[in-house]
């Protein structure tokens, strides 16, 4: 096995929490062109550390390498821009916001959420590496500069811009290979007095619901409140309450401000207690999760083989990077699943990574009627259900892999 050393401890993390496999990176969209040319598989191996408990994916590909050029824009989720809007409203609510205040997020890809403080009245900065998404944000008037968040990058921009009184970390936390860094660089924005929340689905959902397929190679660990807090804490970043919420599978939402902190607050006590039942503050908690993959795998495939056998059509619908990681793993092509569909146009007319599942507007499942529509995106589920009812009109069916696999009525 190869030296692999905890990115937050330093420790060697020799334990296996799951091997799935060699992967193609979850947002490498083919275009037709390239569909005869060579695919680059890398491997999706997370290890424990025995130390500190991070559950992490070794850097097998750099942050910038994956980041740079990046095919996910937020604003294509109805209820990830509802939920955006609802904590900013939140936000300038609780913490009294106003035109003399600032609003940093970090990872601001598309300016979803920090449009909602600009119609505030609240000046924002948007921190996203990738230049694509951020000239998307520039152009609905969200102020943003393209670079990797690290301690440097975090003490320039707090130079050249104040730092915030709230600093808004959405779904990045995880994507970070310099867990330190990182967090270095979220310390230099804040100020003294303000607030940084951090939002990251949480590990002990994960492997309750066996997400699996939120394991790629963009996401270089999976936090639980513990291990959350104690890279916090690397930065002088004290962890003050949490929120739990549904979105992603069930997430976290930290809140974090500098200074040595106090007593930690009811909803701190009671996540880490669920954690510590849930065996999470121990490395033998962690086993058991391959066997859980295997039996999602095992089930999916046998659903996929029987339709094909009784002549029955399946299509998808999404293409998130999550179901790039769960196809990939069970090995299905286009044999079993004939497209999926995907609202971004940035994704229509290309094929999936490792794959080549063809990607394909919405529109094209009505024109198709087929059997089953397979959704990927399963923690969309509530949201989905409506916008896909009229399936049912011709006997169709959707199709839901994560947590077991479940065909709706």
């Amino acid at each position: 096995m190869a030296d692999v050393r905890c990115r937050l401890c330093g420790v060697p993390a020799t334990e296996t929490f799951v091997d799935l496999g060699m992967s193609p990176l979850c947002e490498s969209y083919l275009s037709s062109e390239s569909l005869d040319g060579p695919e680059n598989f890398y491997p999706l191996h997370v290890r424990i550390c025995p130390s500190c408990l991070l559950v992490q994916l070794p850097e097998y590909v750099s942050g910038g390498e994956i980041f740079s050029d990046y095919a996910y824009f937020s604003s294509y989720s109805d209820s990830w821009v509802a939920h955006a809007r609802r904590y900013a409203g939140t936000m300038v609510d609780a913490l009294g916001l106003g035109p003399g205040h600032l609003v940093t997020e970090v990872a601001s890809n598309d300016g979803y959420l920090l449009r909602h403080f600009v119609a505030a009245g609240v000046p924002v900065l948007g921190v996203e590496p990738a230049a694509n998404v951020a000239e998307v944000a520039r152009s609905v008037g969200v102020r943003t500069e393209t670079c990797f968040l690290g301690a440097r990058t975090g003490a320039d921009l707090a130079d050249r811009y104040g730092r915030a009184d709230l600093v808004v970390a959405n779904n990045v936390y995880a994507h970070v290979p310099d867990l330190l860094g990182f967090t270095a660089g979220l310390a230099a924005l804040v100020k003294p007095t303000g607030l940084v929340t951090l939002e990251f689905p949480h590990l002990l959902r994960l492997i309750e619901g066996r997400q699996f397929d939120t394991i790629y190679h963009e996401h270089y660990q999976y936090l639980s409140l513990a291990t959350a807090r104690r890279a916090l804490a690397t930065a002088g970043l004290a962890v003050t309450d949490v929120e739990e919420l549904p979105t992603h599978g069930g997430s976290l939402r930290v809140h974090a401000r500098p200074g040595a902190g106090g007593e930690a607050s009811t909803n701190v006590k009671a996540v880490l207690a669920a954690e510590a039942d849930a065996g999470l503050h121990t490395l033998a908690g962690h086993a058991g999760f391959a066997e859980a993959v295997f039996t999602i795998k095992r089930e999916l495939l046998e659903f996929l083989l029987a339709a094909r056998a009784a002549g029955r059509r399946v299509v998808g619908y999404g293409a998130p990077g999550k179901g790039n990681t769960l196809l990939n793993h069970c090995g299905i092509r286009s044999d079993l699943l004939a497209y999926t569909v995907d609202r971004s146009p940035h994704k229509q007319g290309r094929y999936l990574p490792g794959t080549h599942i063809p990607v394909h507007p919405p529109e094209r499942i009505a024109a198709d009627r087929p059997d089953y529509v397979l959704v990927l995106p399963w923690n969309l589920r509530a949201e989905l259900t409506g916008q896909l009812a009229y399936v049912r009109r011709w006997g169709g069916r959707l199709v839901f892999p994560i947590p077991r696999l479940e065909i709706a009525p």
